[in-house]
């Protein structure tokens, strides 16, 4: 018997329950991994203590010379690092400033003011200040939790917001196609009212630990830490409700707008689904048709905005114009392989019996030409920073590129999500193979996510955000959370449409 709308069955849930637990349980792990290996660290004494900041003191100045070299072609690296003498004293000096500032707040402008002035490249720099402070190792694991927590945000975010636009695109394009899947790909889009909130939830608890931006100090003109780049730019970020409160007035407006909008529309759609499942008829199609156009428009200006303020504004200097592209490549691409994965599961547990190897040809010709795309934009970003040698533009790729631990990411992260997806699926015969498509999905999401990784990490905690048990279980957190919010929103419609009028040449779909 054809099984028509999708049973989300104990079973399932107790699974993901258990993921959820399974994650939970990695950050706890690694919380107590972080302290424990702080409360050893300071056992050490006082002289080992000072040898380490002196070290760390040596990395910053080690960080800097990156940037003369970003200046300077042909610079040597030895030339930028003092004598040991002078190392010292710095080191002195930057532990005494440490000292003065008492609130948390002031540390972390203090600790970033190299930021202000070579971009960010003294995020790792400022990490390890914190944990220098008395009581700061927890304050510093807690800032580390709240970057992986808007990574997954970001990240689970996407794949929502692009299952609607997926779903929007067959009805603007009237494909007919893809009327046996495309209700599964707007199952993502139930994701999106809780985004919103986790959205602002964390923008409020974690903000100035991701947003340099947001420090009232930066727009204060005879202040030791004004920014003159940062202040040119108030007028899109900051605007303080109170001196010294989070000013980030017109950032929540965006974010209210852009969620508010969202999700009417999606809600207005899966009305529309409803009616045409009870009442037949094409009225409901052009209906639909209408509103996925109305989406589309919204979402073409949208998608880029919202890059630029969660993700690109974590690199406050730095600017790049292609960067709304190749945000929404990345969004865009692991939204197909998550469609993808579920149609091949449902499949297999014997629901859309009408999707054949046809539809899934089609998913995969998605998948390999998306991922072309993504590199096309990776490609033609760094081509042009890399060709232009601007100092404010290049210091985004040289803190990775140049930094041992991000470095090897910055490689795997190509052969993730091209090499390997574009050799895989070259073939006609490996799109229409679900071991294939399943393996090629969960390669493009995870490499995604490491794209999303590289993004925000260097420019917040640095190399202290080292993927470990606290990624992993923020990861599978969010991961547990999505697809149970996307099952039971799977649940709420048939998941093919009986009225829909693409349905009979769906079912006759060849290629």
């Amino acid at each position: 018997m054809q099984k028509e709308i999708f049973e989300f069955n104990q079973k399932a849930k107790t699974r993901l329950g258990i993921v959820f637990l399974v994650g939970v349980g990695l950050l706890l792990l690694g919380f107590l991994t972080r302290n424990l290996g702080k409360h050893e660290a300071g056992a050490e004494g006082h002289g080992d203590e000072h040898a380490v900041v002196v070290e760390q003191d040596s990395g910053v100045a080690h960080t800097v010379s990156l940037q003369e070299d970003a200046h300077q072609e042909g610079a040597h690296e030895g030339d930028n690092h003092h004598e040991d003498d002078a190392t010292h004293a710095e080191s002195d000096d930057h532990h005494d400033e440490g000292s003065a500032h008492a609130d948390d707040h002031h540390s972390d402008s203090h600790a970033e003011e190299h930021h202000g002035d070579g971009g960010h490249t003294a995020a790792t720099g400022h990490d390890e200040g914190d944990d220098h402070g008395e009581g700061h190792a927890e304050a510093s694991w807690s800032k580390r939790l709240g970057v992986d927590l808007w990574i997954n945000h970001i990240y689970w975010f996407g794949i929502a917001i692009v299952g609607l636009f997926f779903f929007a695109i067959q009805y603007a394009a009237q494909a007919g196609w893809s009327a046996q899947v495309k209700r599964v790909a707007f199952a993502f889009g139930g994701w999106l009212p809780i985004a919103f909130v986790v959205g602002v939830v964390l923008f409020f608890v974690f903000g100035h630990d991701i947003f340099h931006w947001t420090h009232s100090d930066l727009y204060t003109k005879g202040d030791d830490h004004f920014d003159e780049i940062i202040n040119g730019k108030a007028g899109f970020f900051y605007y303080p409700l109170s001196k010294g409160g989070l000013g980030a007035v017109f950032f929540l407006v965006r974010m209210v707008i852009f969620f508010g909008v969202w999700v009417l529309i999606m809600r207005k759609m899966r009305s529309l689904n409803q009616q045409e499942d009870k009442l037949g008829g094409d009225d409901w199609f052009f209906k639909l048709r209408k509103w996925s156009a109305i989406f589309l428009v919204f979402f073409a200006v949208t998608s880029s905005v919202s890059a630029w303020d969660w993700v690109l504004s974590i690199d406050t200097h730095w600017f790049s114009t292609m960067f709304g592209w190749y945000v929404f490549a990345s969004w865009f691409v692991t939204g197909l392989a998550a469609t993808t994965l579920v149609v091949v599961f449902l499949r297999e547990a014997g629901y859309l019996p009408n999707v054949t190897a046809d539809h899934l040809h089609d998913l995969g010709k998605f998948m390999f030409a998306f991922s072309i795309f993504w590199t096309y934009v990776w490609f033609s970003q760094f081509l042009l920073i890399y060709y232009a040698n601007i100092p404010e533009e290049t210091i985004y790729y040289v803190e990775r590129l140049r930094n041992d631990h991000f470095a090897p990411f910055f490689f795997v992260n190509l052969i993730m999500n091209f090499i390997l997806p574009f050799l895989v699926l070259m073939t006609r015969d490996a799109k229409r193979h679900t071991m294939f498509l399943k393996v090629v999905s969960v390669l493009i999401m995870a490499g995604h996510w490491l794209d999303f990784y590289l993004m925000m990490t260097p420019g917040t905690v640095g190399e202290s955000g080292a993927i470990g048990f606290t990624e992993l279980g923020t990861t599978m957190i969010f991961g547990a959370a999505f697809i149970f919010v996307a099952l039971r929103t799977l649940t709420k419609l048939p998941l093919v449409g009986k009225n829909d009028p693409m349905v009979v040449e769906s079912m006759h779909h060849h290629t």
